[in-house]
């Protein structure tokens, strides 16, 4: 007898070895055509794989993470034997499964052309229609060697070899198509469905060395539903109207070269949006109690090493050496200079906790090929701060820094956040025993301050756990961008220490935190989440002060100074063309607000409104404008302030 424990607690009984499909379909029927695979003791197993013990058994179907995992790993192999079909003599190496769907590695002497993808994805809906049987096989080491080397397929050989011995060899058959694989695999290719689609090609080097053979790969997405690929495709087109590189390009605000790989070249209006996030990031800070410092960019090697990032990042760094070869890194990141500024004098319980924020200019040594416009650079600047607390302290520190970050995403356009709780990673620094108790501290605070989270196992920092905060953007793209992470390490390691209540030295704790990350990417971000149409407040160019008539002229330069001297970043046209062409122009621009003038509006002294987006015209006084604009542009901490100022106002001539 095989006892099957379910996941509502119940179990059933089954006479001898029982798969997930007889399970599935003791069920019932509706179950047993809806499931894909199974977990057999919280490991996936094929669904007609024989279970032949008691274990606890959930059935896996495309409505679950697992489930569309499981339909992009078999589309993957799906693609490889249309490939191999199509063109004979191409070796496969690595499929997985990605987040938002799959991609291949292929060998092959003439490269791909985007016109093949519609080939491929052809000849794929084909294999799905033929429904071929996916059957696990377990071989022989030495035979599986010697078959792939048969076959041709060295890269599969190469890879049998290399796994651990004892390792169980696992390859699926599809029909006449067979592939190494741990798997699990969907029943049949049937069951894969229609939804999937070839999306790009790209280069890729043999397991990710660039001293190794260069292979060919192919991007793909899959879906549990054509509805959903409908929508993921309707997602990809928008994201490719708002890339921000293209929306770099066409606004002015930076570009990138060849000559200074991963670094940005802002250009004056892109500068304008950065300092204005900047500003108001340090009017932030300042506000919640933060102190702004500045460290070295350049520093030993000594300080990396005794702080342990030597090891964990060296290979990230940029180095020189002096002419006394002293070895000397670029940082990567603030915290050990923050250490050291808080080392320098006697430090009380008193001055507890220190928040300590710094707009870092860091350097990393990315590969050239993860290189992406903003989004993955070498050369950026981190909202970064550290917090230097006593253990008591960090349940409310990290209220604290959570209520900020929140309100600063709500003023920045961002709604929708999620935490990730990210415990021990595999190679970490201190002792387990520091881990357990950064790990309930960090918990006990993230539960303080009403925040839902979810597990992120083993993604933790090498120093500490860390709470990651995942913002949703405009069109459900999913980004990481804050962090707030618990380290008992650092201070220990450098000697961080202050005089407590009891007279005695302590080590403090220290939080390091984020809320931008880096601003080079948040600001890539933040392009893509408005697609270039700024709201007044981060826009470089606010207005546009545009003439009908020559006639005008004059009216329009008094205009924009009133506009310049009311805190709006203004712009003039008086070019001799239509206005209609100009409110085109501008509108392309995206510039947030067309101010429009012609000879009456200077006799009247008035001005006509055009915002971004709107096809009508609003008519106000000169005065009423500039006090509407001057409002409608203010940074929204300071509106908050104005508007409070304002009540207050009201108040006192009530009283």
């Amino acid at each position: 007898m095989v006892a099957i424990t379910l996941p509502d607690g119940s179990q059933r009984q089954f006479d001898g070895p029982v798969s997930g499909l007889d399970i599935a379909r003791d069920i019932g029927p509706g179950l047993a055509k809806a499931a894909l695979a199974c977990t057999v003791d919280g490991e996936m197993w094929d669904l007609t794989r024989p279970i032949e013990r008691d274990a606890s058994v959930s059935l896996v179907t495309a409505k679950d993470e697992a489930g569309l995992e499981l339909i992009r790993h078999d589309a993957a192999h799906v693609m490889a034997e249309a490939v191999q079909e199509l063109y004979p003599g191409t070796q496969v190496t690595i499929g997985p499964a990605i987040e938002t769907g799959f991609y291949y590695d292929f060998a092959r002497n003439e490269p791909f052309t985007p016109d093949d993808l519609g080939k491929i994805e052809a000849r794929m809906r084909d294999i799905v229609a033929r429904d071929e049987a996916i059957v696990r096989e377990v071989w022989d080491r030495d035979e599986a060697i010697a078959h792939f080397q048969e076959i041709g397929e060295q890269y599969k050989a190469e890879i049998i070899a290399d796994l651990p011995a004892g390792e169980p060899i696992t390859v699926y058959r599809q029909g006449a198509w067979k592939d190494l694989c741990r798997g699990p695999h969907l029943p049949s290719t049937g069951r894969l469905g229609t939804a999937f689609k070839l999306t790009k090609l790209a280069g890729a080097y043999w397991r990710g060395d660039a001293r190794n053979a260069q292979l060919q790969r192919i991007y793909g997405t899959a879906w549990a539903t054509d509805k959903q690929l409908k929508e993921y495709l309707h997602m990809l087109e928008e994201a490719e109207k708002r890339d921000h590189r293209r929306l770099g390009r066409e606004m002015g605000l930076f570009h990138l070269q060849e000559e200074a790989q991963g670094a940005v070249f802002w250009h004056p209006k892109g500068w304008t949006l950065y300092r204005t996030v900047q500003t108001y990031m340090r009017r932030r800070l300042e506000d919640a109690g933060y102190v702004e410092v500045n460290t070295p960019s350049v520093v030993d090697r000594a300080l990396w090493e005794r702080s342990g990032h030597w090891a964990k990042f060296r290979e990230n760094m940029f180095t020189t050496q002096t002419d006394d070869e002293r070895v000397m890194a670029l940082k990567p990141m603030n915290c050990p200079g923050h250490v050291q500024i808080f080392r320098q004098g006697i430090k009380s319980y008193r001055d507890l906790p220190l928040r300590m924020a710094e707009f870092g200019s860091c350097h990393r040594n990315e590969a050239s090929g993860a290189l992406h416009g903003l989004m993955r650079v070498r050369a950026f600047v981190q909202d970064d701060a550290h917090i230097f607390c006593t253990e008591d302290q960090i349940v409310s520190e990290t209220k604290l820094f959570c209520d900020l970050l929140k309100s600063v995403y709500r003023d920045l356009g961002f709604e929708s956040v999620t935490v990730k709780f990210s415990d021990r990673p595999e190679v970490r620094a201190g002792a387990d025993e520091t881990w357990d108790k950064a790990e309930e501290a960090l918990k006990a605070a993230t539960n303080a301050a009403g925040l839902d989270w979810t597990l992120n196992p083993g993604e933790g920092a090498f120093y500490g756990p860390k709470l990651e905060f995942v913002l949703r953007d405009a069109i459900g793209r999913d980004w990481q961008c804050g962090t707030l992470q618990v380290d008992f390490v650092l201070p220990d390691r450098l000697d961080a220490e202050y005089v407590g209540e009891d007279g005695a030295k302590h080590r403090p704790v220290m939080l390091h935190r984020a809320i931008l990350g880096t601003f080079e990417r948040f600001l890539g971000i933040l392009i893509e989440n408005t697609a270039g149409r700024f709201p007044l407040w981060l826009a470089p160019v606010q207005a546009v002060v545009a003439t009908i008539t020559g006639e005008a002229d004059d009216y329009v330069r008094e205009v924009a100074a009133a506009l310049g001297r009311a805190g709006l970043k203004v712009e003039t046209d008086l070019r001799n063309e239509k206005i209609n062409y100009k409110v085109r122009e501008h509108s392309h621009a995206k510039i947030p607000v067309i101010v429009v003038v012609g000879k009456r509006e200077a006799e009247e002294r008035t001005v006509a409104l055009r915002r971004l987006g709107g096809s009508s015209q609003e008519v106000l006084a000169l005065d009423d404008a500039l006090n509407t604009l001057r409002m409608q542009a203010l940074a929204p901490d300071l509106a908050r302030l104005a508007s409070e100022s304002e009540g207050a106002d009201q108040r006192d001539q009530v009283a």
